[in-house]
């Protein structure tokens, strides 16, 4: 098991992405702790993957700082340290021309997929620091590398995301912290729907199967890799050839 006995935080993770990183992290042995603002959605998800593993769950909403406080005490509370932090949880907001973006959504979107990214990883960056080898994972998107029209505020919270990834980077670079980002990809999930409802999801992977980048970069094989930006498919097609 790549990683047996470490320790893990993921934010939204009841589903998508973030359920789909959980399953296999706990399959490897880790002991995974999921968060979200669903906690129906949370319970179900401890219900299904607890057959495979150990795994936690606790509600909380990541754009707020009580709710970051809780979650931190609630990992505190069980453990000295956190091996892995991914920062999954985000919403889409909507597909709208700047000119015509909504205010309030734009500072909904850019409080939960940004500043909530900085308030979770300021709160449990102590335990981290506790950790043998640390790794945070920031989930990013294609368009917060380059950016696209009627991206709006999903595409500058997810810029900013990767300009978080580089200076925290930087400054742990001294540390046995690493911090990463990757890139899903089109992957079949609510969100994806949502922004692409033409689209066929059959086209695309699952969840599932973009899952072996994080568990690398989870995993002690990835130790001394930090600044870096992946893409999920790019990596699966380069580590299976």
């Amino acid at each position: 098991m790549k990683l047996k006995d470490k320790i893990a935080v993921i934010t939204g993770g009841s589903k998508g992405i973030g359920k789909a990183v959980a399953k296999a992290f706990v399959k490897e042995g880790c002991y995974t702790i999921i968060c979200s603002r669903n906690e129906d959605n949370l319970k179900n998800t401890a219900l299904e993957l607890e057959k495979f593993g150990r795994i936690e769950y606790i509600k909380a909403d990541i754009s707020s700082k009580e709710d970051v406080k809780r979650l931190r005490d609630f990992v505190a509370g069980r453990f000295r340290k956190v091996d892995i932090l991914v920062n999954n949880a985000s919403i889409l907001g909507v597909r709208a021309p700047i000119a015509s973006y909504p205010e309030d959504i734009w500072e909904e979107v850019i409080k939960i997929n940004l500043n909530a990214q900085f308030f979770v990883t300021k709160s449990l960056l102590p335990l981290l620091l506790t950790s043998r080898n640390g790794s945070i994972i920031n989930v990013s998107s294609s368009v917060g590398r380059r950016g696209k029209a009627t991206w709006g505020a999903y595409a500058v919270s997810k810029f900013g995301l990767e300009g978080l990834t580089q200076v925290l980077a930087d400054e742990l670079k001294s540390t046995n912290v690493r911090v990463n980002s990757v890139n899903p990809g089109g992957t079949r999930t609510e969100m994806r729907a949502m922004a692409y409802p033409e689209e066929d999801p059959r086209t695309l992977p699952a969840p599932d199967d973009i899952v072996p980048v994080f568990i690398y970069l989870a995993s002690d094989e990835s130790v001394g890799i930090t600044g870096c930006q992946f893409d999920a498919r790019e990596w699966l097609n380069n580590s299976s050839r």
